[in-house]
């Protein structure tokens, strides 16, 4: 498991994006995991400003975010769907057929999971995920308690969790929200996880996840038994950790 704290935000940002950025060019077929929040906005501007300096061919790039709200309109600028067509998607030119992402409604959201799934595998599996972490160590929506050998499904929210999700992308009080999610057992079989964390509120939870033991009560502590990991930090969110490793 490798390390890398980075001095300030504006330096974690653009280490993320060259991450993306690298693994495009290393792979240009390359399939793509992201996430959404507060922690990956930046290092998509970062994308997608070099891409737009520097055009390079994504022709062949696959993107899917590793979770999406259920019960919105995929267009609702909440949703998953949108915040990455928005942020990334969109401005590198990525064909909608390369953006694989489950629906927001169905009538059969267990069928879409497998489907979801389907897709992924039909690319030849998951390359890279840029992999976020909740304040209670949840990754995707996988919350505390959830097992190990999940496999993708859709995971009550978390009222913490839930509640700063409404609050953040206005979901209105009547629509009962879910989260479909790849389980922890398929993010764990992509071939290279990068766990991104920035800020001083992250500092706790980083340091439990990383340092502490692997358990399902923090779901992101399994990523410790990862072959091939990188934990990506600013100072803040490493705060607790750089004068123990």
């Amino acid at each position: 498991m490798k390390i890398t704290i980075t001095k300030n935000e504006n330096d974690f940002d653009i280490t993320a994006a060259w991450r993306i950025i690298a693994q495009m060019f290393e792979k240009p077929n390359s399939v793509i995991g992201l996430s959404t929040g507060q922690t990956t906005i930046g290092m998509h501007s970062v994308v997608s400003k070099i891409h737009a300096q520097y055009p390079f061919d994504v022709s062949k790039i696959t993107l899917f975010n590793v979770d999406e709200l259920t019960n919105l309109p995929r267009e609702y600028f909440g949703s998953c769907y949108t915040m990455i067509k928005t942020q990334l998607a969109a401005p590198l030119g990525i064909l909608e057929e390369n953006f694989i992402m489950p629906p927001t409604m169905s009538d059969d959201f267990e069928k879409e999971a497998k489907l979801f799934e389907q897709r992924l595998a039909e690319r030849g599996g998951a390359d890279l995920q840029m992999l976020g972490i909740g304040m209670n160590g949840h990754i995707g929506i996988n919350q505390p308690g959830t097992p190990f050998e999940s496999e993708t499904w859709v995971s009550p929210m978390d009222p913490d969790f839930e509640a700063r999700v409404r609050r953040e992308t206005r979901v209105p009080d009547d629509v009962v929200l879910g989260g479909l999610t790849r389980g922890i057992k398929n993010i764990m079989h992509t071939r290279k996880l990068i766990l991104i964390a920035k800020g001083k509120r992250k500092a706790e939870i980083i340091k439990q996840a990383i340092l502490g033991p692997v358990t399902t009560d923090i779901p992101a502590s399994v990523v410790q038994l990862h072959p091939n990991c990188e934990i990506l930090l600013d100072a803040e969110a490493a705060s607790l950790i750089v004068d123990k490793i």
